[in-house]
């Protein structure tokens, strides 16, 4: 690598910083006043002759408090896994979910009470074609593979999944004339399918409410949305189904190596003794893998707010073919910019697998590896941009919004190999937008490596098909009273917005991999998730817990560690 080229361009930025070489990677060192030279320093180190960015760069007073779980037991003290899978977001738990496959043993921890509490739950879901992407990207390599698997995959898991194209509108002439032939052309030469363009009178016949302003647009049969957090669920679920173990509320503090190989893995739940360690820690998949001795990459948090909308509002969105708008701005809307980067799809309106409308989200570079919170800055400005896109918008149709952290690294691409220099450790990290799609095809490269590693065989009685109960709100009046009839709790409305039963609750309290809390319960069958947001039904909910596990109600927990949801009567009932 040039190091000169290198420090001259992070020197132009912040001439106090260091530059060196480090283990074939690009380190910076100093300390700062500002994230946003940070992070500039970090985008300029960036060189394709280097393994990655070490932005060691101090932010002067910053500290974070990460959550970790105060319990302390030795719940996997001793274990002796075949493979350690940390990180319970999407990736982590198809991987476990493909290394059940074989013959071996799978100790999954994630340091949340539950899987999908992260970027996993935190985004908008979509399947995607790959458009965006560059020969040579991880990112394409997985993502042609693993949105090709989707279909398969959620039919196995008992997902739902809606194969909905996306579309890139376009606002001039000129962008139809010269824009789109070169979307189609990289598609061709990125080996993405199903692509064509679409004139203004072809939009407006699969669309019915396309943006006044539309002269054309380019079309992506392949892409598709599905509920992230239900299908990192199902994951995990079928992975312990096929004998995996999951440990939550277990979060990793420090590793011990001898020569080039990890030996022990300490937790607030005991030392595991692994033969092979899988990094799939998301945002914290950097801090792993220095620990692991076998960092070249450094994750910069991106954090990105969406909006969802009343289901009310579907024809937002709602045809028969596109139905996710991504669309260049018009003259008068190209001043409101939703990021301060420039690594972003750009967000959009879109309908999600459950019915809602999706807006944004917007990208923000940023320190914290947690900060999940919102403003309402963020959301005026996402309404702002995405009403070219559909003019109706309004923030009185918001029913609920949240906020994300990505795993970018300053590769902006995925970290998917065998440890470089730690021969035990394989590293699946910096998986940001589009994870989702990839998630499948990278756990299967893991896989293949570990049954390398390992010289391990398949199981012969692996079953690929979770047992689930469907959602009972999307079966005919026939199908949902034969339910009703097994089980009279399927007819007992608890949700009403959402129109799940009391017999679809309990099913989630008896689930492979099983969370006992109101937020856990949400994620599986949704109640809390309309219009009310669980105004009417979450008591019920609590009240149910409280009945199945055996436990007071104010021993009910909403989410996280110390979110109980009641805290004793208000007032003594007489004797």
């Amino acid at each position: 690598m040039n190091l000169k080229a290198i420090a001259k361009r992070v020197h132009k930025i912040a001439p106090s910083v260091n530059v060196e070489e480090y283990r074939g990677c690009v380190r910076l060192t100093g300390e700062l006043d500002d994230w946003d030279s940070i992070y500039r320093c970090g985008v300029a180190a960036v060189s394709s002759r280097s393994r990655g960015v070490l932005n060691d760069i101090k932010l002067k007073g910053f500290h974070e408090d990460v959550k970790v779980p105060s319990i302390r037991d030795d719940a996997i003290d001793g274990a002796t896994p075949d493979v350690l899978v940390i990180g319970g977001g999407i990736t982590g738990c198809a991987i476990a979910r493909e290394l059940s496959k074989l013959d071996i043993d799978v100790l999954l921890v994630e340091k949340a009470n539950d899987v999908a509490t992260g970027a996993s739950c935190r985004n908008d879901g979509c399947i995607h074609p790959g458009i965006d992407l560059h020969k040579g990207q991880q990112k394409l390599y997985y993502v042609l593979r693993g949105n090709k698997m989707y279909t398969r995959i959620c039919k196995e898991l008992g997902c739902d999944i809606e194969r909905w194209a996306q579309t890139f509108i376009f606002s001039t002439k000129w962008e139809t004339r010269v824009i789109a032939p070169l979307m189609l052309l990289k598609g061709k030469i990125l080996g993405i399918p199903d692509m064509k363009y679409l004139s203004k009178a072809d939009l407006e016949a699969i669309e019915p409410n396309p943006p006044k302003w539309a002269t054309g647009a380019v079309y992506l049969a392949s892409g598709g949305v599905v509920s992230p957090y239900k299908v990192t669920i199902a994951f995990a679920d079928n992975a312990v189904e096929n004998g995996a173990k999951i440990s939550l509320d277990t979060v990793v503090e420090s590793m011990d190596l001898d020569a080039d190989r990890v030996v022990a893995v300490h937790t607030n739940r005991g030392t595991v003794y692994p033969k092979i360690v899988v990094n799939a820690a998301g945002a914290f998949s950097d801090i792993i893998a220095d620990m692991a001795g076998d960092r070249t990459f450094t994750i910069h948090p991106r954090k990105g707010t969406d909006l969802i909308l009343d289901k009310k509002k579907a024809y937002y969105a709602l045809s028969s073919f596109a139905r996710s708008y991504f669309a260049p701005l018009p003259p008068e809307a190209r001043e409101e910019t939703h990021a301060a980067v420039g690594h972003t799809k750009g967000g959009g309106v879109m309908r999600t697998v459950d019915g809602n409308i999706l807006v944004g989200p917007n990208a923000i570079e940023q320190p914290y590896r947690e900060d999940n919170t919102t403003n309402l800055a963020d959301i005026n400005a996402i309404i702002r941009k995405q009403k070219v896109a559909a003019e109706e918008l309004s923030t009185a149709d918001i029913i609920t919004y949240f906020s994300g952290v990505r795993a970018a690294t300053y590769e902006e691409d995925f970290v998917v190999r065998k440890g470089v220099f730690t021969e035990n450790v394989i590293e699946a990290a910096g998986i940001q937008s589009p994870g989702i799609t990839a998630a499948p095809a990278i756990a299967c490269d893991v896989r293949v490596w570990v049954q390398d590693m390992l010289g391990a065989a398949f199981k012969s009685d692996f079953n690929p098909e979770r047992k689930h109960t469907p959602r009972l709100a999307s079966l005919s009046p026939d199908e949902r009273e034969k339910y009703i009839e097994k089980n009279p709790a399927y007819g007992e409305i608890v949700c009403r917005c959402e129109e799940v039963s009391k017999g679809e609750i309990v099913d989630a309290l008896e689930s492979p991999l099983k969370v006992c809390t109101v937020d856990g319960i949400k994620r599986r069958v949704r109640p809390g998730m309309g219009r009310c947001q669980g105004g009417f039904c979450s008591p019920l909910v609590v009240k149910i817990i409280a009945e199945h596990e055996g436990i007071r109600p104010e021993d009910v927990l909403k989410g996280d560690e110390g979110s109980n949801v009641l805290y004793g009567n208000t007032k003594e009932v007489a004797e």
